[in-house]
């Protein structure tokens, strides 16, 4: 990271740029107009709304670094040949969570990262609906931001918990991966004791682990990498992991495709996990 380029500073630059984001989809969203939802040719949903957002994040972060690109989930993807000369840029997903979006439960997020050398050294991910940002930069910590108060966050100690006999707190996607994610509970309760499994929709889940509400996210159905990179680096910064199902550290922008391998948001990164998880 170049030294003159102040963290504290760009990450409120990001806030600011993440929460107007937010009210371009708040003003979709609380429209009384009928939403129209198009099919992309991933068959993935998107709205005016995910355009909208994009439209703003696009040019407002472009402005912010010069010469670094951005890479949204919102527009033509480059080929990996020209991706792979990237040190640093922007990768944003302007609607994460379409599908709560078209269902109104207020589970969206807007999620914007920095990536460096493969690593996401600054994340911001914006919750419209309540107004709530979650943000964290390499080596500056985590912190939650809600109605003008702002606490710091910090991931959990595991086996306090499970001394007082306390649930193993898991969340999982509300619509994905549930025969994978049950196997694994059924394997956690055998050997750590009960489970309390909470299904949520969007990056909230990640957020949920980087505050200490939550031990351990698994994510064992397909993402991309606008889907994480800002969630992961608030997770890193409030001292936990996300690793693949190899135990690798999750990195980016390394292939031509961009999607994840199945991975594990894990609060207590020295609790020993890998046996458990990687049977």
């Amino acid at each position: 990271m170049d030294k003159a380029l102040d963290m504290k500073v760009l990450v409120e630059q990001v806030i600011d740029i993440c929460a107007r984001a937010g009210d371009a989809i708040l003003k979709v969203y609380n429209s009384s107009a009928e939403l129209e939802v198009d099919t992309k040719a991933d068959d993935s949903p998107v709205t005016a709304a995910d355009l909208a957002a994009h439209r703003l994040l696009e040019p407002a972060l472009a402005a912010l670094i010069e010469g670094v690109p951005v890479l949204s989930e919102e527009q033509e993807i480059l080929p990996y040949s020209e991706r792979r000369q990237w040190k640093r840029y922007w990768i944003v997903d302007p609607l994460d969570g379409t599908k709560e979006f078209i269902r109104r439960t207020g589970e969206f997020t807007v999620n914007v990262a920095l990536i460096e050398d493969g690593e996401p050294v600054l994340g911001v991910v914006h919750v419209p609906v309540l107004d709530i940002t979650y943000a964290g930069c390499k080596n500056n910590g985590a912190f939650k931001r809600s109605a003008g108060t702002e606490q710091s966050i910090r991931v959990r100690s595991l086996a306090p918990r499970l001394e007082a006999g306390e649930p193993v707190e898991l969340v999982a996607s509300r619509s994905h991966g549930a025969g994978a994610v049950d196997r694994l509970v059924e394997r956690i309760e055998s050997d750590l004791g009960s489970v309390a499994c909470k299904n949520m929709g969007s990056s909230l889940k990640l957020c949920l682990v980087a505050e200490g509400a939550a031990d351990l996210y698994p994510r064992l159905a397909p993402t991309c990498e606008w889907d994480t990179a800002a969630a992961q680096a608030v997770v890193e910064a409030a001292g936990g992991v996300v690793v693949d199902d190899k135990f690798r550290l999750l990195r980016y922008n390394t292939k031509d495709s961009l999607l994840n391998p199945h991975f594990y948001v894990i609060g207590d990164s020295g609790f020993p996990w890998r046996e458990l998880l990687t049977k």
